[in-house]
Parts: C-alpha cells; sequence; structure tokens
C-alpha cells in the first residue's frame, strides 16, 4: 500500500517539475520513461539540449534536502537508464545532460523548485 502511495505522490510532483519546466521553455517529450537502465522521470529540450530530468521532493520534516538524495547508487542507475536510452534512439552525439528538479513545500507559494542544471555528470 505504502508504495501505491509512493507512486502516486511521484506522479504528483514529477507533474509540478513538467509544469514548472514548461512554463521555463523546456519542451518535455518523455515522462517515466523505462528500459534496461532504469526510469527516467522526465525528458524534454531546453533549447537545442536533450536534457534527463530526476524529480525529487522533500517535506517540511525531512532531515535531507531532496538534491541530496540522489545519491551515487542513485546516479549509477540514472547514467545507466540515459546511456540506453541515447542507445535505442541513435542519440549518440546529441547534446545532452541530467539535470534534477529538487521540490520542497514553499511559504509564499505551494512549492520551491530548484533546478540543478548539470547535476550528474558522467565520468
Amino acid at each position: 500500500m505504502a508504495r501505491e502511495g509512493s507512486k502516486t505522490l511521484g506522479d504528483h510532483y514529477e507533474g509540478v517539475a513538467e509544469r514548472y519546466l514548461t512554463q521555463k521553455g523546456v519542451r518535455v517529450v518523455g515522462r517515466k520513461v523505462t528500459n534496461r537502465g532504469g526510469e527516467i522521470d522526465l525528458i524534454g529540450y531546453d533549447n537545442e539540449t536533450l536534457v534527463f530530468f530526476e524529480v525529487r521532493f522533500r517535506g517540511h520534516g525531512s532531515l535531507t534536502d531532496p538534491a541530496s538524495s540522489v545519491n551515487y547508487a542513485k546516479q549509477k542507475t540514472l547514467l545507466k537508464a540515459v546511456s540506453f536510452y541515447l542507445h535505442k534512439h541513435q542519440l549518440w552525439n546529441a547534446m545532452s545532460r541530467i539535470d534534477v528538479i529538487a521540490i520542497r513545500p514553499g511559504t509564499v507559494k505551494k512549492y520551491r523548485v530548484q533546478w540543478i542544471r548539470n547535476a550528474i555528470e558522467a565520468g
């Protein structure tokens, strides 16, 4: 049951992130893209750059901020999922990056969204 609730919460915050990114000019082309490497929350174009987004939310009582929750293991999984995606779609030479969208409850607005560009690099 908790897993189902987590999925519903994840879907909600991915929607929040998608609306935020669309307002910032990102053209979202994929949501919850799954392959053998793992799952990519959102995929979109920021101008000519193909961007893979990891969406993270942490509430008021959390001891960590959302961006810090993207640990080494999650970074490895994301890199693998992105590599599979680029290979499958023959986008070997595409300009691409992995960004994190960190969402927290806001005080003035409902949510405080932080867009961390190029948050995870292969290397």
